[in-house]
């Protein structure tokens, strides 16, 4: 176990906008999303657009990463532009979001997680909900990153469990992450 290798745990300031297709709507509100800049994501992906994310972990429903905005302007723009189409919820309150790197991430990870992580079965581009150390957490493997999505109420729990489980590999806070920094590395899994 290298402390040289090392994980870093940030943050992410975002807005998380879930979007769910009203019956047989959802080639229409792919369309839409697209005319807004965002490709949505197939289930079980995360798709890039210029400084936004999309991630979809079951069929018909996305969250959509945003740059932060005034609290709810984000989700008031796209059920604007989504009326008749989706449900618009807004869970940038209830969602945080986690950013993880380092070489001895997947070995961290897998100490409470279900999912198989080798990255021949979790590559980058690649989403999914779960549990880990005992609580619901949805992941986005991005190429460089591990992206961690939990309620805000368990997200303090969470951070521990890292912050333990990856101690012997030298986890450090790294800087706050943007989601236009995360959306700068889409290109690598297209």
């Amino acid at each position: 176990m290298s402390q040289a290798a090392g994980c870093q745990l940030a943050s992410c300031a975002l807005d998380i906008v879930e979007l769910a297709a009203l019956r047989a709507r959802a080639s229409e509100l792919s369309g839409i999303a697209r005319g807004l800049g965002l490709e949505l994501a197939a289930p079980g992906r995360v798709a890039v657009g210029s400084g936004l994310l999309s991630l979809s972990v079951r069929p018909g429903r996305w969250l959509l990463l945003l740059p932060p905005d005034s609290p709810g302007a984000q989700a008031a723009r796209w059920h604007r532009a989504c009326a008749g189409v989706a449900a618009v919820v807004d869970h940038s309150s209830g969602l945080a979001a986690l950013h993880l790197t380092g070489g001895p991430l997947r070995e961290v990870l897998s100490r409470g997680c279900r999912l198989d992580l080798d990255p021949q079965a979790f590559p980058p581009g690649r989403a999914a909900a779960t549990i880990m150390a005992q609580v619901s957490v949805i992941l986005a493997q991005l190429p460089a990153a591990l992206m961690l999505l939990t309620p805000v109420s368990t997200a303090r729990h969470l951070r521990e469990w890292l912050a333990s489980t990856a101690k012997p590999f030298g986890l450090e806070a790294g800087p706050d992450v943007t989601v236009a920094e995360l959306s700068e590395s889409g290109d690598q899994w297209r």
